[in-house]
């Protein structure tokens, strides 16, 4: 199985007036953060607005992805749906292009049991034939994976990590008692990435490191080197960029930011809105005390 660590940016997904992707901006972006030392890159997590997209955007954005990360790092593509067949075409057709590993998302309109909820990520994982990511946002998800559920698909060959989003740490201990090597935890941005890394997990997929990729690096490498003294520190300050990213619309601060810095990848996709002159003030604030 692949050797996924470190530091994964959840990409924005750029889109023009007309609905186009915004290939060259994505491109350009993605080249930017594998120069600044990013360990992988995901296209169609949270802040890539996977829900808002239609297929065809979809594929564009890991298309793009793909080629503009030209095997430097690997490329985890998001797979989301609430159809068992739709996600499984999805991650099908994202090995097709090229992608490293898959991050395999369950959507739900109605409450879904844990036997099918184990079944939604056994029947991805069984449709590929490189490494999938489960991931769980209680906070967005109608279905959540419980700890039984986490431990069972954990014997799944190609099921060796889990992104977690609960703002539970000690749900994340429990996960790596029950599972131990069997299955490996990355932080998300509603996390302390320092404290993850410190209770044992490999590193954060998040938004905030699109906008600051060489700060999150070297706090991984901090991290990495044990000097926890130094990296909290640097996470301190860095925590400035979460609490904005936790305030705000999550893809709506991720590309204002962006934007901010020179990166045209224009507004959240509606219906979401963009982020009031106010809020984009707080957010250029934030940049500002973490550079």
């Amino acid at each position: 199985m692949a050797d996924f660590h470190g530091v994964f940016p959840y990409l924005v997904s750029p889109i023009d007036t007309s609905g186009q992707i915004r290939t060259d901006v994505l491109a350009r972006l993605c080249d930017d953060l594998v120069k600044a030392g990013v360990h992988g890159l995901t296209p169609l997590g949270s802040t890539g607005e996977f829900a808002y997209l239609s297929h065809a955007q979809r594929a564009s954005v890991v298309q793009t992805t793909i080629e503009a990360a030209g095997g430097r790092v690997p490329v985890i593509a998001g797979v989301a749906s609430t159809s068992t067949a739709d996600a499984v075409a999805q991650a099908k057709a994202y090995q097709a292009l090229g992608a490293t590993g898959i991050l395999a998302i369950m959507e739900a309109y109605f409450p879904v049991a844990d036997a099918q909820v184990e079944s939604y990520f056994r029947a991805i994982a069984d449709a590929v034939d490189i490494p999938v990511v489960i991931y769980t946002n209680p906070q967005f998800q109608r279905s959540d994976l419980t700890l039984d559920v986490i431990e069972r698909l954990a014997s799944h060959p190609r099921i060796g990590y889990i992104k977690d989003a609960s703002t539970n740490t000690g749900r994340l201990l429990s996960i790596m008692n029950r599972c131990g090597d069997a299955i490996r935890v990355f932080s998300a941005s509603a996390h302390i990435p320092a404290a993850v890394m410190l209770i044992g997990g490999l590193g954060w997929m998040a938004g905030p490191a699109c906008i600051i990729p060489r700060q999150s690096v070297e706090l991984y490498n901090l991290c990495k080197a044990a000097r926890w003294d130094e990296a909290m520190v640097l996470q301190r300050k860095l925590w400035r960029i979460n609490e904005a990213f936790a305030k705000f619309n999550l893809a709506a601060c991720i590309k204002a930011g962006l934007n901010i810095q020179g990166y045209p990848v224009g507004d959240p996709v509606p219906p979401q809105a963009a982020l009031t002159a106010e809020q984009r003030k707080a957010v250029e604030q934030a940049l500002r005390d973490v550079a």
